[in-house]
Parts: structure tokens; C-alpha cells; sequence
């Protein structure tokens, strides 16, 4: 089956849940690799990613680190039912959002201000993580570098009590980048693109040390993941 439409992502997704619920796809079973995927449908690789995403936060994929793509084991009764059970949390993870945002704020601007050569080998290598995770398609593998590049910003400001504070919270935060992620992934074509990008754009400013760009790129970035938030809230009204 061949996609041609602006909306490929959308086409794909509603055609492999087509698989798996008429049974030609069983629980656990692995999917065709993304490649493999891309040639079947004739689009690019990075719109079997979205469409398996937005799959994955349905709850009828599971997308394992270095391991491939599977069937639920147990599947949703309803195509609806992952992604409501993932709404239903975007109120207390706006409010967690708006904490990051305070916080890292403050931290990409020491950090741009700040930084020594250990700190941006830091930062570029989380990012080269998340460059290679899209590569592969490996979402975990990018959920864990985003938290880690998040992680360097606060290392970089040169701030130990800043940096602790983000520590403490690390695992609050990993959760929020996770599900935001899939928020993103489910609503938006290009996400995994896009993300990379404003990594980029942040990365960039950070290492021309300019404070004020740096805060900019990277509270337009958070805003980006509030916005998709709202619009989750806004859909369970």
C-alpha cells in the first residue's frame, strides 16, 4: 500500500492499527523495521517514526530500545484509550512544566554566561544521542538523551545548588519529557524533526555564549511542549 497524501503519518498509523486489529499483526508480534516499513508504504522513514509514535502513545506499540517494534501485548479496547489515559495527566504535568520552565531559564542563561569546554562536550554528546536515537528510530533512546542534554544545561550554569534542584527532580522530569514527547508525536507531523532542531538551535546559542538567545530558543522550545499540553486539557473538556 502506497501513501501519497500531506498527511502521511495520520494515513500510516490508521493502516498498521488496521493490521492489528484485523488480527494480521497478533499481540507481541514484531513489526517490519522501519526501513523495511518505508519502502512497503513508499514515505520516508521519519513518517513510519511519527506514525508509530503516535501508535506507541495509543498503547497498541511498544517500542523497545535496540530491540524493535512490537505489538501490544495487551491491547487498548478502544483506538482512544492510551491517549486518554495519557491526557488525563497533562494537568499536573503542565504544572511540573512550569517548573522546568522557571528553573531552566535561569540555567540556559548561566549556562550560555558560563560554560568551559568539559560542559559543551557534555551537551554535544547528549545531543549526538538524540541525533543517533532519530537515526534508528529508537524513541527511548531519545527520551533518555533529551533528559540528559536538560541535565547538562543545568551542570553548565556553574550553580551546585541549581544543579541539585534539577537533580532532585530528574526523575519528575524524565516523566514529563516522556509523555510530552508522545503528546508532540501524536499531534504534530514532523515532531522528531522538529525536536532535534530546537536541541540544536539551543546547543548553538550556548556555545556562542549568548545568555539571551539561549533563554529565548529554549523557553520557545518548553512553550512548544505547554502548547500541546493546553491542547489536552482543552480536548478532555
Amino acid at each position: 500500500m502506497k501513501i501519497t497524501s500531506a498527511k502521511n503519518h495520520e494515513l500510516v498509523a490508521g493502516h498498521l492499527l488496521e493490521q492489528i486489529q484485523s488480527g494480521a499483526w497478533q499481540p507481541g508480534q514484531r513489526l517490519p523495521s522501519v526501513v523495511e516499513l518505508a519502502e512497503q508504504y513508499g514515505v520516508g522513514r521519519s513518517t513510519i517514526r511519527e506514525a508509530t509514535s503516535a501508535l506507541k502513545a495509543t498503547g497498541w506499540l511498544d517500542v523497545r530500545h535496540g530491540g524493535g517494534t512490537f505489538v501490544k501485548a495487551v491491547l487498548p479496547s478502544d483506538p482512544r484509550h492510551g491517549a486518554d489515559m495519557l491526557f488525563e495527566s497533562a494537568g499536573s504535568l503542565a504544572e511540573l512544566l512550569e517548573v522546568r520552565r522557571a528553573l531552566e531559564a535561569g540555567a540556559v542563561r548561566l549556562a550560555a554566561m558560563r560554560r568551559g569546554e568539559p560542559e559543551l562536550a557534555r551537551l554535544g554528546e547528549a545531543f549526538a544521542q538524540m541525533e543517533a536515537a532519530l537515526e534508528r528510530g529508537d524513541t527511548a533512546a531519545g527520551e533518555r538523551a533529551d533528559t540528559a542534554f536538560h541535565m547538562a544545561i543545568a551542570g553548565a550554569a556553574g550553580n551546585p545548588l541549581l544543579a541539585g534542584m534539577m537533580e532532585s527532580l530528574a526523575d519528575r522530569f524524565e516523566a514529563t519529557i516522556r509523555q510530552t514527547r508522545e503528546l508532540r508525536f501524536y499531534r504534530e507531523p514532523g515532531t522528531a524533526e522538529r525536536l532535534l532542531d530546537e536541541h540544536a538551535g539551543i546547543l548553538d546559542a550556548i556555545e556562542r555564549g549568548d545568555a539571551a538567545l539561549a533563554e529565548q530558543r529554549l523557553t520557545r522550545h518548553l512553550d512548544g511542549v505547554l502548547a500541546a499540553l493546553q491542547e489536552a486539557i482543552a480536548a478532555q473538556g
